[in-house]
């Protein structure tokens, strides 16, 4: 299979010349351990899984006999299975200032985390990868998109196809894990169902504890029936036949595979009347999709939901973007009690980019009337608009702007 390249690729070698170990985070499958292998090559970097039982057995007795038969620079693959390497790693860092000598990856769970930060807090820089994103699917640049203003996105829009609902929602349907790249869609049934089973129900057993997989099944279809809504734990511990208590627990643990994610609601101290619960989102409309039984693009594009997995889609893009990018971004979405709501809010460089995220291709005008309120924050508002199904940018005023999807 060709390599794809992956937009992390550029933060991870910065981090790996400044920090002595770096350690790439995600749920399983994204394409962690592909993406290191492959920066590895040609460098004489060594590589180690410990999904080896021999190996892992090993490196969890004799931690430091291990580091004299795998020796540093090393690419040690699912970091997590062998907790006793930390210690000896920490040590092994302590003893020289050569940069970027251990490359981790790591399966997302708390115990990993803990390990990591116990051990080798200040050696250590943890990055998170996602999915594939659409640009890296397409082979375009990793031209992180900053500038929201009219000129920036019809420079952008230059030698782009027009923006396709078609393209979007086979996007979103067969969502972005690289194994299942060229899979029909019988294939990415089986596909998502091995997943479920091999992977994420194992870790809930094995990494959390979970003793009540039926009803962890059931919270992870609930949470595919709830994406793009604000968080009722209550409801989906009915949908999965436990106490809200418990279903908050397990979505911290879906969080914590990066499965979901919780977008939190934007906050100041100037605006008043803010609700405080944040919305659920899945890290890949895939998996979603699969989970609440669309069975086809088609499905899916007419079906009542289409709306929700669009904006699931946009923020899980928006999201990559501001993990792999230089800047740091913050995103949220505002909700006040009288129900006025923006779907996305932008912040960077002291600014609020705000964003309505509409399935039309002609979106009324009037879906922004909420944008003034965020100028009781003090903040200053930059360039924002409604990220839709329009052909090309085209602007509402002298601030916003109708984005097609596919320039995300």
């Amino acid at each position: 299979m060709t390599y794809i390249h992956r937009s992390l690729e550029r933060k991870f070698l910065k981090m790996s010349s400044s920090f002595k170990v770096v350690m790439v985070t995600g749920a399983r499958q994204v394409g962690k351990s592909t993406m290191l292998k492959h920066l590895a090559q040609n460098t004489g970097r060594g590589y180690v899984s410990m999904d080896d039982s021999d190996v892992r057995e090993l490196a969890n007795r004799d931690p430091k006999l291990f580091f004299q038969m795998y020796q540093p620079p090393i690419l040690i693959d699912e970091a997590q299975k062998a907790p006793a390497l930390f210690e000896q790693i920490k040590i092994l860092c302590d003893e020289s200032d050569e940069r970027g000598r251990f490359w981790l990856t790591g399966s997302q769970s708390k115990k990993l985390m803990k390990q990591a930060g116990d051990s080798l807090a200040g050696r250590i820089g943890v990055l998170k990868m996602y999915s594939l994103s659409a640009k890296e699917m397409e082979g375009r640049p990793d031209d992180i998109l900053e500038d929201y203003t009219l000129p920036a996105l019809l420079k952008r829009s230059e030698g782009r196809p027009d923006n396709n609902i078609l393209d979007v929602y086979t996007r979103i349907w067969e969502g972005g894990m690289p194994d299942m790249i060229s899979m029909d869609a019988e294939l990415r049934r089986e596909y998502w169902n091995s997943y479920i089973d091999a992977y994420l129900m194992r870790d809930a057993v094995d990494d959390n504890g979970i003793q009540d997989t039926e009803g962890f099944r059931k919270l992870l279809r609930a949470c595919a029936a709830f994406s793009g809504e604000l968080i009722n734990y209550n409801d989906l511990g009915n949908a999965a036949g436990v106490s809200g208590a418990t279903a908050k627990e397990w979505v911290k643990v879906l969080q914590t595979m990066g499965i979901i994610f919780l977008l939190e609601p934007y906050y100041n101290n100037e605006l008043k009347r803010m609700i405080k619960t944040p919305k659920l989102y899945f890290c890949d409309t895939g998996l979603c999709a699969y989970l609440s039984s669309w069975t086809s693009r088609d499905t899916l594009m007419n079906g009542a939901a289409s709306g929700h997995y669009l904006e699931n889609y946009v923020v899980a893009e928006m999201l990559r973007n501001a993990s792999y990018g230089e800047k740091k971004v913050n995103l949220n979405f505002y909700r006040d009690t009288n129900q006025k709501e923006i779907d996305l809010v932008l912040e960077t460089d002291g600014q609020l980019h705000p964003f309505e995220i509409k399935r039309a291709a002609s979106p009324e005008r009037k879906v922004i009337r909420a944008f003034p309120l965020l100028e009781k924050s003090g903040k200053e508002i930059g360039a924002g608009g409604i990220i839709c199904m329009t052909a090309k940018p085209f602007p509402i005023d002298a601030k916003n702007n109708m984005i097609p999807v596919n320039l995300l």
